[in-house]
This record gives structure tokens, sequence and C-alpha cells, in this order.
């Protein structure tokens, strides 16, 4: 196993950025002397020499796009490659483990997965690379292995990034008409929270864990190097320990006093740290992204987020102080939401100047409901939901409105066909309100234009935030 290339770690999508999810485990891997191949199927091309190589794949799935293209991916490689070792990790592994393993996986793992990767290529090193008699597919004498949800604190060496893609393939932050390169890192994985629509509760739990900050700051300065002129912290929640986040902040910013960065924090965090924005703005906070989700207050209680309508706009108010830019997330498509309700988003996103805040991709989220989730758990969800889609991994709902559902497969339709123009987010809106409309019987309401050379705030060039 550790023969150069014997490992292979493949990211199939990671919102736009350099893997981080291959990156940490690479190094942990190469810390104990293993000498892993990397691939990133998102901006290379499938490689099938290292997959024929490589004793052991192992797929990072840390979302349900990842996952289907991982799957993909597993599949050409048991093709390929029959005796390998298939392993998934990442959050999504460990909710669709059942139908991994009953398809091209051997192995999955979600949670802090670095040591029980490093265990797991340790019991593969100590198989004989004698076929086992009979045997098909996985290495010699390892069958499916158990399901590991890993919650265990590690020690992070720094990401391993040297035979990554360059950054240049990869989200550019996009501000005052140019374009930079920029580094994606993490100072904290998991979370405290426990929004019932979220990946991350059913695999952590509530549990969060530090990276610290000497190791955060490598991972910059080596960012820098490669070109980097911005940070993304893609930690779930950035303010999850407040103390830490802004010791990074701080930190980064004293070392790089031009840096700007990005962060994502919830809004009741936003609200309880209102009376630090304005230094996290000093430090070079130039946006913060906010799962919003919905205007609904009914919506808000089912999904547990822990803030209400009024917060949102409370918050808005609250960074825009700070001079930093708010970019919310919704889901505005779930089982409660009403045609007024998603009218309304709109009418809230036009009165609050919010129209280049939002991707367009934002008004057509339809909620997602995997194996695992706890909105599976909810009795408000239950009257809705249809079978298990097991080759997309998602459980059916259906709107009790059936306008709904029209309207959803027309907003997508719409704002899929405006990104293949890259159309103005402001004509996009446009149509999209002119839908809402259309689905209410009302007559289309005409949106103010806005001058397509004005200033726009700073946003990343992928615009799938989660």
């Amino acid at each position: 196993m550790k023969a150069a290339g014997a490992i292979l770690l493949v990211a199939c999508y990671e919102l736009g950025h350099q893997p981080l999810a291959v990156a940490w485990p690479a190094a942990f891997l190469e810390r104990r002397g293993y000498r892993p191949a990397v691939l990133d199927v998102s901006v290379e091309s499938f490689d099938s020499e290292k997959v024929r190589q490589a004793r052991l794949v192992a797929i990072s799935v840390p979302m349900h796009t990842a996952l289907r293209l991982g799957v993909a991916v597993a599949r050409r490689a048991r093709a390929l490659n029959p005796t390998c070792h298939i392993a998934f990790y990442g959050l999504y592994a460990t909710l669709n483990a059942d139908d991994l393993l009953r398809g091209p996986g051997d192995s999955v793992m979600s949670g802090e997965i670095e040591s029980a990767l490093v265990r797991l290529v340790e019991r593969l090193d100590g198989v004989s690379d004698r076929k086992g008699a009979g045997q098909d597919r996985g290495e010699a004498g390892v069958g499916p292995l158990p399901v590991t949800r890993a919650l265990e604190k590690l020690d992070f060496p720094v990401p391993s990034r040297a035979t990554l893609p360059s950054l240049k393939k990869y989200a550019h932050l996009e501000r005052n008409g140019g374009l930079e390169l920029v580094g994606y890192v993490e100072a904290s994985r998991g979370c405290k929270h426990v929004c019932r629509h979220c990946p991350i509760p059913p695999v952590y739990g509530g549990r969060f864990f530090v990276v610290p900050t000497a190791v955060v700051l490598a991972d910059v300065r080596q960012l820098v190097e490669a070109g980097a002129r911005h940070i993304t912290f893609g930690d779930p929640d950035f303010l999850n320990g407040p103390g830490h986040a802004f010791a990074v902040a701080r930190a980064l910013h004293a070392e790089f006093p031009g840096l700007t960065f990005d962060v994502t924090a919830k809004i009741e965090h936003l609200l309880r740290h209102r009376d630090r924005l304005a230094e996290l703005g000093r430090l070079g906070c130039i946006f913060i992204v906010s799962a919003a989700e919905s205007l609904s207050d009914t919506v808000l209680r089912h999904l547990d987020k822990g803030h209400t309508r009024a917060d949102i706009a409370e918050a808005l108010r609250a960074v825009r102080a700070a001079g930093i830019a708010l970019r919310p997330t919704w889901v505005p498509f779930t089982p409660w939401t009403t045609l007024d309700g998603y009218r309304a988003l709109l009418e809230f996103v036009e009165a609050e100047s919010l129209v280049d805040a939002i991707d367009p991709v934002q008004y057509a989220i339809r909620l997602l409901v995997p194996p695992g989730s706890l909105l599976l758990e909810s009795a408000a969800m239950r009257p809705f939901l249809g079978e298990l889609v097991e080759d997309a991994f998602y459980y059916r709902w259906t709107h009790p409105d059936p306008r709904m559902d029209r309207l959803a497969d027309a907003v997508a339709a719409a704002v899929a066909g405006a990104a293949d123009r890259r159309e103005d987010a402001s004509v996009t809106f446009g149509r999209v309100r002119a839908l809402a409309e259309e689905a209410a019987g009302a007559t289309p309401r005409a949106t103010a234009a806005l001058d397509p050379h004005r200033a726009r705030p700073p946003r990343l060039t992928e615009p799938w935030f989660c």
C-alpha cells in the first residue's frame, strides 16, 4: 500500500473549491509513509490508469451532487479494477450506507474520517496480495466493513495540496469587475446545531471540532503562495466557536493584511455576535453566507432553524452596518411553503436590494430529504413523503398545492437556462417573478431595471453555496 498510487483519493464536487476533503486525508496518509494519488473529476478527466494502479479507491462524498457523481466513478473503477477496495467517505456516505454497500462500495465512513481511513489502509496493507478464492471484488480478505461514523479528536497536519489541480481551475472571487483566485480552508468541522434538513446533524449529532490556528494559517500560507487573494472559510458555521473564529481571523489579518475572506454563519449567531461584526469586517471579511432558508416562520419552525423572519431582517441590517455584504441562501420549495409565501420572498429580495446578493439558483432550491435525514422523524413531513428514489438517494415528496410543484419545475428550468446564458441576475429575477405571478393568476409586475454596469457585491463564481 505504500507504493505510489496504491491509494487513490477521488474528489467529485466540493462547491467549486479545490478539494480540502482530499487534501486532508492525503496529508494524514503521507504522515504515515503512504503516497496517495489524487483525482478531482469536477475539473479533471477520469484517469483510468490511476484507477488500475490503485488497491484502494476512496471517494469523497460531502454533498448530494458529489454522491451521485461518486457512484458513477465507483462503477467505472469497479469495471476497470475488480479487486480494488472502494470506500466512500463524507457526510453522504453513512447516510446512504445501505445502498452504497449493496452497490459498488466496500466500506463507508463519515465525520472525522482521517484516522479511520488510515486504519483501513493499514488493514489493507496487512492483507496478502493473493486473491481470495472466489472473491471478485474488494481486496482479498477484506469484505464490506462496518459503517464508520468517526467523532474522535484528530491531530491535524497541514493539508497536502501539492498534487491538486491549480486554483485557477476552481471558483474565483468576482469583485469590482475583476476575478481573483480563491483558497478554501476550514477552521472547524461539524456543527453544534441540529437543523432538521441539514446532513451534518445525523453524522455529528451536535458536535464540532476546531482546527488549530497554526494549522489553518499554514494552509492559508500555502494557498497565498499558490496565488490566492481571497480565502473562503468553509466551516458549516464559522461562529460555532466565536473565540476560536476570531483568533483565526486576527492571526490571518496580522500575517496577510491585504487578504480578504468570507464565512458562513447562522442568522442567530449573527445577532448574538452583532457587536463583533464590525471587527470581522476590519479583519477582512467582505461577505457572509447565511442559510436564511425561508421567510415563513412556519417553515422555519419545521426546519428547526432557530430564527424567525424578523431575525433575518435584523441580521441583514447588522451585517450591512458592519460594512459586510450578506448573501442569504434559501430553500424556497418545501411542503409548507405557500404560493403567497414564495411571492413574499421575491418581494423581500427586491425591497431589500438583495437581487445581486442572491444567485438565481437559490430561487429554485427544493427541500432535499436523503436517507438518514432528521426530517424523516418529523410528523409534519410524513404526510408529504413518497418513496425512496434509490439511484438518486432522496425521498420524493409532493406539495399539497400542485401549483407549487409546477412552479418549482418552471423556476428550475428558467434559472438553469439563465445560467447557461450568463444572464444578468436582475433579468433572471424578473423571469422568476413573472412565473410566480402567473402561477398565482396575477398580472405580472414589472421589476425595476438595473444598470448593467452597476456596482455589485462580491461573490464567488460558483453559485452552489449549499
